[in-house]
Formats: C-alpha cells, structure tokens, sequence
C-alpha cells in the first residue's frame, strides 16, 4: 500500500505586521504601503500590479514574498512580440519525432490490412493521444504555476513591453486560474498561483487588468528606508559614510537626469567607496565615482556640475 501523499502546508500572512516581519527576515525593508498591499494580495488571493520607475525594488520584492511565503518562485520576462507558445507551453516536438522513429514497427503494425489512405490515416489518428499527452508537453512559468505540484508564485516581469494582444490572453489564465490546452483539454491550478505584475510605466496597460489587480506603486525610498536597505545589505560600511552615500544620491536624483540611479546603484556606490578606503564623500571623490551610480554620460556632466552640492548634501 502506498504512503498517503501529504499535501503541502500553505503559507499565509496574519497580518500587516507579520507580512513586513517576514519580508524582512528574507531581507527585504517594505515601507507600510508595500506591507499591506502583499497581505491583502495574499489574503484575497489577487495578483498585484506593481508599478514605479526602473531600480525600485519590484522584481526584488516577488523574489522576497516567494521566500517569506515558502512558494516556488517562477518568472516570466517579457518583451515585444512574446506569444502564447513562449509563455504558455509547447509541444516538443523532436521528441515527437525521435518517438515516431523508435515506434515505426508499431505504427505499421497499426495500419496493416489498410487498403487505402484514408483508412491508414483514420486509424493512425486513433493514436494521437499518445503522441499529445503531458509526456510530450513543455511547460513554460504560467503553465508551470499551475501545474506545480508545491504553491507557487509567478512573477510576470514588465509587463508593459508586451503587446497589448498578449496581455488580452493573459486576462484570461489570471482570472480563471486554468489555462486551455487543446489536445488535453482545461488544465486547472493545483495551487492557485500568487501572482505579480510589474511595469515601468513604458505604455499604458488596460483598464481591464488594473481591475482584476491590487495596485501598488513603488517610488525610490526615502532617506530613512534607504539608509536602512544600505545597513542592512551592507554591515561594513561605515555609518557615516552610508548616511552621506544616501543622502548625495538624493541630491542626485532631484537633477533632471535620463535616469535616476536606483537602490542597487545606491549600494554599488557604497561598497565601491569602502573598497577604496573612502570615509567620507568629497568634491574629488564623487567626481572620480560618478559612473558607478549614473549611466549616461549627459547624466554624468550634469552632476559634475552640481559637484559642491552633491558633495554636501
């Protein structure tokens, strides 16, 4: 007699608080906001779509809610011109082939004493289904969360470089929790996935998706939160050196730049300083270390004009 299968323990927030505690135990700092909208993302069991410029902390916060929630973190880039196949499943189809090779014998075993075309190909179709089944099915992440066996959490990435087309289909799987597949039928969620959107605002997504998602919008941290993300990423640093390191970026975020630089860029730089034995920020210090923190060089020129200030921040 074999073992009962054991159903696996699904994790759940309690409250607001619990879901800040747990986020930052995998090391994510959430702000209020961020807490309460995965608490009720997670309670009422919606996807959230979360949106703010590039560098925020999105993508790194459906990492960290897959740890705090113990669910099997699956990802979903997207990009102009992904289709369903790319997203959804395929049919490997060499292993088809190499199959139809090794049971060639077979097949003419199975259309011997046919006397025309028509016949042979009626009785070869009976065997479609063995040629079509799971045993041939290549799952891509949005079948794969819901075919995993373990709860899982799909993470559809910029979700704004897609084509509005894909995002029509995708309306489809989020609020059935099931996906179609022909020559198999409707497969439904082992585990109702959690799922997040994320979008850099690069067009605008539909009024149709906004609805069936929580919204949260994630803008570069304040002072405070910044400095404990650099704290806690980076116990070396020195804490003086942190505090300046966050506050220059500040000042550097309020120019008129291409692109700000991020939380990530924030702890390059302060890694990048200790590594140079750096205790404190100068004129001469920010200026030869400017490129780790801006990526354009007119973003750049216009630091190394606002050097005294950036330096004093």
């Amino acid at each position: 007699m074999s073992p009962p299968q054991l159903t696996p323990e699904i994790r759940s927030f309690t409250s607001v608080e619990d879901a800040a505690r747990c986020l930052e135990a995998v090391g994510y700092l959430s702000s209020p906001e961020i807490a309460t909208a995965v608490f009720l993302a997670d309670r009422m069991g919606k996807p959230i779509l979360v949106e703010g410029p590039a560098g925020v902390g999105k993508t790194e916060l459906a990492k960290a809610l897959a740890q705090a929630l113990d669910r099997t973190f699956l990802r979903l880039q997207c990009y102009e011109g992904l289709d369903e196949a790319k997203a959804l499943y395929e049919w490997e189809y060499a292993k088809q082939l190499l199959y139809t090779q090794l049971l060639k014998d077979k097949i003419g075993e199975l259309t011997q004493g046919t006397s025309t075309l028509a016949e042979a190909a009626d009785r070869l179709a009976s065997g479609d289904a063995v040629f079509f089944s799971e045993r041939f099915l290549l799952p891509r992440p949005i079948l794969q969360a819901q075919l995993s066996d373990t709860p899982a959490l799909l993470l559809v990435d910029e979700i704004d470089k897609a084509d509005p087309e894909f995002e029509a289909f995708l309306l489809e799987v989020l609020s059935d929790n099931a996906v179609t597949v022909p020559e198999l039928g409707t497969i439904r969620a082992k585990h109702i996935p959690r799922v997040i959107l994320t979008s850099n605002n690069a067009r605008e997504l539909s009024d149709a998706l906004k609805r069936r998602c929580l919204h949260l919008h994630i803008d570069f941290p304040d002072r405070e939160r910044e400095l404990r993300i650099v704290r806690a990423r980076l116990p070396d640093v020195p804490q003086v050196l942190a505090e300046q390191v966050v506050e220059a970026v500040a000042a550097i975020r309020a120019l008129d730049l291409k692109k700000a630089p991020s939380i990530s860029e924030t702890l390059d730089w302060a890694q990048s300083l200790t590594l140079l034995n750096a205790e404190a920020l100068s004129a001469d210090v920010v200026a030869a270390t400017l490129n780790l923190v801006l990526k354009y060089e007119g973003d750049i020129e216009k630091a190394r004009a606002n050097l005294p200030t950036i330096a004093q921040a």
